[in-house]
């Protein structure tokens, strides 16, 4: 199979993704890069091409393409398909991802989404009801 594989496929089968699916839109929201470039859905693979994918916001994974793969094998087989070439994450990430792990997200800003009780039979009252 010296022609390649479709980078969506590749993606699913080798266990970066949950679904091809999501394999899609990882790479069509820009999550997905072959070669330092940004990489389309239907981009073919080859052996030796290196990826990088942005699964969380900071946390990217670069791996590098050993075999190619059309349907699903076993998990154990997936992990044979690439080698992960991931820099190890500095003392500084692993604190930040530790601090996010722990903190709540940030309020939304005050006067938007649903109004408030108040607010709403006010804004009742003004229409009549």
């Amino acid at each position: 199979m010296s022609e390649g594989i479709r980078l969506d496929v590749w993606l699913d089968v080798a266990c970066i993704a949950k679904t091809r699916s999501q394999a899609k839109e990882l790479c069509d929201g820009g999550k997905v890069e072959v070669g330092g470039s940004r990489a389309k859905a239907h981009r073919l693979v080859h052996p030796g091409d290196r990826i990088m994918v942005t699964v969380a916001p900071g946390f990217r994974r670069e791996l590098v393409v050993r075999g190619l793969c059309e349907s699903h094998v076993a998990k154990a087989r997936a992990r044979e398909l690439y080698e992960d070439v991931t820099p190890p994450p500095t003392a500084e990430e692993l604190e930040l991802r530790h601090l996010e792990r722990f903190a709540p997200p940030p309020a939304p800003p005050r006067g938007t989404g649903r109004p408030e009780k108040r607010a709403r039979r006010k804004i009742e009252r003004m229409r009549g009801r």
